[in-house]
């Protein structure tokens, strides 16, 4: 029996093209193979939360030191991902597919996660338009009558999917009555529909995975991928995965998801507001040295950030694989060209940081900034692909330096909790209404910035914090004070009718539900999964 879509799904344009009957009983396979798993992984991650809660620390694994100890390799890298230098991330969107894919930069990362908010119509579109770019049949006219088309293949950059992580579901498709994980269908159905496809173009299927917490969340993508090649007839070992070392947990198992990987593993990825959003979601109630001061305040450079980017960079050259910097969030004001100076040039800093320390690669959010990172990565990297050759044996990073949270010398302040009120906010409310890619204060956001503003909220409030710039103390009331404000400042700068129009109320209430409620919620996406029309 098949994936069933469920009576609820909205129509989506071309979705029998996608959600064809043998594409369904592909994911009904890996649902009843594999969700048992990913169920029992989602309740040991509370396991495992719950012993840092009783111990206010971690480590890394005794049981598997003989991994770390052994010598291996991943498997060696494809051509088409031997070069990473310049990844360009974003939605699935039919505008965003040819802009990336012509950005110049190296890697598209194709997000059906943080980047996009899963309503149907992103879900079963971003398949379509994929599909599109691989036969050479897309293309875009915006409102304003500009078209949008694709360069010779050969200089299009290679798609690297991001399915969504394991604990979110999508409730339009089931199988025997229950949602299937949203994951596998992102996975599924790309996996099905593009893999032959891709390997007679010289590529194959690639796929960044994300939110992982453990080598056993890494062990079961490892199934997934052995039994969806020989499902489908491709040879073991053509799909490659990247994985986001963007939780705490992961960090202090970097060698062990490699390892379980190892034949698809192609890198690992360092990502920050998810890693600074994991600390406080596993070390919310566990002191004051684990309180974070302001996001913006956390950069790169801070000491516990350098132990676990070099940790990460040390690690996968050790093994062969390819070691990927942060995102470069900036976008480009067409009005204000001293703003983008000062901010191209922290750009420039932060990427010449990356390709000085080690990394092979790194993300940008715009194709404004695809040159700026490319430049920094040549001047290192010059006619070759990476830089695995640099082992950085000198790199020894201790768990006590992971965990070193209060080494920063930097301290939570007012205008960090408005902040956060104002980008939770404005993002939430962009979320609900479909978008998952927004442009806020010259940023590009995600769910992952919503994510640490709405946890950086309940961890102050919790701790007890005073500011250092008002003497304030944080409080319930004074969080409720601020959103209040920055909902009225918000119905003045859109006015009435825009502002009628939003989903402004609802994302308000819904960011001081999940920032203020005693318990915690592990993930704001799921309540806000609820409230998601589409």
């Amino acid at each position: 029996m098949s994936a069933v879509v469920a009576d609820t799904a909205p129509p989506v344009e071309r979705s029998e093209e996608v959600l064809t009957d043998e594409a369904l009983a592909f994911i009904a396979e890996l649902h009843r193979r594999f969700a048992p798993r990913r169920a029992e992984l989602l309740a040991r991650r509370k396991e495992r939360r719950d012993e840092i809660a009783r111990t206010g620390t971690l480590d890394f694994l005794a049981d598997t030191a003989p991994v770390r100890a052994a010598q291996w390799q991943v498997a060696e890298s494809p051509a088409a991902l031997n070069d990473r230098r310049v990844e360009i991330t974003g939605p699935t969107d039919r505008k965003m597919t040819i802009n990336a894919l012509n950005s110049g930069a190296r890697i598209w990362l194709a997000d059906f996660e943080d980047a996009s908010a899963p309503t149907w119509h992103n879900v079963i579109a971003g398949q379509i338009n994929l599909i599109d770019a691989y036969e050479r049949r897309i293309d875009f006219t915006s409102p304003e009558g500009k078209t949008y088309a694709l360069r010779p293949d050969a200089e299009l950059a290679t798609v690297v999917a991001r399915p969504r992580g394991w604990h979110l579901a999508e409730r339009h498709l089931t199988v025997d009555g229950e949602p299937v994980p949203g994951g596998l269908v992102d996975f599924g159905l790309y996996f099905f529909h593009n893999a032959k496809r891709l390997i007679a173009k010289g590529k194959g299927p690639y796929f960044y995975l994300p939110k992982t917490e453990s080598h056993l969340e890494a062990r079961l993508w490892n199934d997934v991928f052995v039994f969806a090649q020989d499902y489908v007839g491709v040879p073991q070992g053509t799909v490659r995965a990247t994985v986001l070392i963007e939780t705490i947990t992961a960090a202090f198992e970097m060698e062990e998801i490699l390892y379980e990987l190892r034949d698809h593993a192609s890198g690992l990825n360092a990502g920050r507001w998810d890693y600074l959003f994991s600390i406080v979601k596993n070390f919310r109630d566990a002191g004051e040295k684990f309180v974070l001061p302001d996001r913006n305040l956390v950069t790169m450079t801070a000491p516990f950030m350098r132990a676990y980017t070099e940790l990460l960079v040390r690690t996968c050259h050790k093994r062969g694989a390819h070691a990927i910097g942060g995102m470069a969030a900036f976008i480009p004001s067409r009005r204000d060209a001293e703003v983008n100076a000062v901010a191209f040039d922290k750009v420039k800093a932060d990427k010449d940081r990356e390709a000085a320390d080690g990394f092979d690669g790194s993300w940008v959010a715009h194709p404004d900034l695809v040159p700026i990172a490319r430049a920094s990565f040549d001047a290192v990297l010059g006619e070759r692909p990476n830089q695995k050759d640099r082992l950085r044996e000198d790199v020894h990073v201790e768990a006590a330096e992971l965990l070193a949270i209060d080494s920063l010398d930097a301290r939570p302040t007012y205008e960090g909790l408005r902040n956060a009120v104002q980008v939770g906010t404005r993002y939430i409310e962009a979320w609900l209404r479909g978008l998952g890619a927004v442009a806020i204060f010259n940023l590009m956001e995600d769910a992952a910035t919503a994510e640490i503003s709405r946890s950086q909220i309940w961890q102050w409030i919790n701790a007890g914090v005073v500011f250092t710039d008002s003497g304030d103390k944080a409080t319930a009331d004074l969080v409720r004070r601020l959103a209040a404000d920055e909902l009225a400042a918000i119905r003045a700068e859109v006015g009435e009718e825009a502002f009628a129009a939003g989903r402004w109320q609802q994302a308000h209430d819904l960011l001081l539900k999940t920032a203020l409620d005693e318990t915690y919620v592990d993930f704001l996406t799921l309540p806000a999964y609820e409230q998601l029309t589409g």
